[in-house]
């Protein structure tokens, strides 16, 4: 057997790259950072991407995948792919509104409120993103939108003034917000910790979707569902730039090309998702209804004064994002 060396400069350049070294192959092993749970359908896409990538790359390329904030939290997440302590992460963008607005597009209540609306919001959004991310040393892979949002409650709610005081769950500048501007008591929680928040009376409403409903299992601590379809967040799987530039060619065209089919297949699964899961409500004992007239104007004038409010701190790119999506 004829043995292989590695020159010692480039077996620690590879080693410091990440790479696992064996005679037949250099492996480069990614870890994926997310925060939703292994059976939730972005982590379920994000498996098969990484099996995917597998394939196409005979191995090169093994990409793990940390569900459930295994590795990081989700607000740690996209610092830690900026700053390389994971290749890959999953994140969703409304989160990091604070950071940069046009992070928060999607967050937008009534703004987009259809998976059509959607999609157009997104390719209107996509090249800010990718200009922003790219600054920060980060590529974007691919963007799936959630279900459309809805508030969930305890008691009924037909009007705006039902929510004043309660403690309603926030995960996003927007959805503190909302709350503010509707009189409830925001309470951060993540989703990770967003069951046992119920159950000790942390929070008692939320906005979010059918698919967190069911992960989360909120018919056992609530009993309306009010579908608002106020808006459809997007999850992003983003890419640190400098692991990606240390790929070979074909290893890059590979992760590209499965981002691509992830982003497909991924819109596909939120809207059988969202078909899904509001019927699993109702199976659990949960009254899905849909907002009463009052309720959906009173919520349509707080998105109106949170895009204006948004406008106002986004300037000319915010400006030129909200041109294209409503041309």
């Amino acid at each position: 057997m004829q043995r292989r060396f590695f020159p010692a400069t480039a077996l620690a350049l590879a080693l410091a790259c990440g790479l696992s070294i064996s005679p037949a192959m250099a492996q480069t092993k990614w870890d994926l950072a997310a925060a939703y749970p292994a059976t939730n359908f972005h982590s379920e896409n994000m498996a098969q991407l990484a099996s995917d990538v597998d394939k196409a790359t005979g191995g090169k390329l093994k990409i793990t995948l940390h569900a459930n904030a295994a590795l990081f939290k989700a607000p740690e997440i996209k610092r830690a792919v900026q700053g390389g302590q994971a290749q890959m992460g999953e994140i969703l963008l409304a989160n990091f509104q604070n950071e940069w607005q046009l992070f928060g597009t999607d967050g937008l209540p009534f703004l987009a409120t259809s998976y059509d609306d959607s999609k157009k919001l997104y390719q209107a959004q996509k090249p800010f993103l990718e200009k922003k991310l790219a600054e920060q040393g980060m590529v974007l892979l691919y963007a799936v939108a959630w279900p459309p949002q809805g508030i969930y409650t305890k008691k009924p709610v037909n009007a705006a003034a039902d929510l004043k005081g309660i403690k309603w769950r926030a995960y996003s500048p927007a959805t503190s917000r909302i709350a503010e501007l509707v009189g409830a008591q925001p309470v951060t929680v993540q989703a990770a910790e967003f069951s046992q928040a119920l159950a000790t009376g942390v929070v008692e409403s939320t906005m979010t979707s059918g698919a967190t409903g069911v992960d989360s299992k909120l018919y056992e601590h609530l009993k309306y569902y009010y579908d608002t379809q106020a808006w459809l967040p997007k999850n992003a799987v983003i890419v640190n730039k400098k692991a990606f530039d240390a790929l070979d060619k074909p290893s890059q065209d590979a992760l590209l090309k499965a981002g691509a089919d992830a982003e497909a297949r991924g819109w596909a699964a939120s809207q059988k998702v969202n078909t899904e899961t509001l019927e699993k409500l109702k199976a659990n004992g949960m009254q899905v209804l849909p907002p009463s007239a009052q309720l959906k104007a009173d919520m349509a004038k707080v998105g109106d004064a949170m895009l204006k409010e948004w406008l106002d701190k986004a300037g000319p790119d915010g400006k030129a994002l909200i041109d294209a999506f409503r041309k």
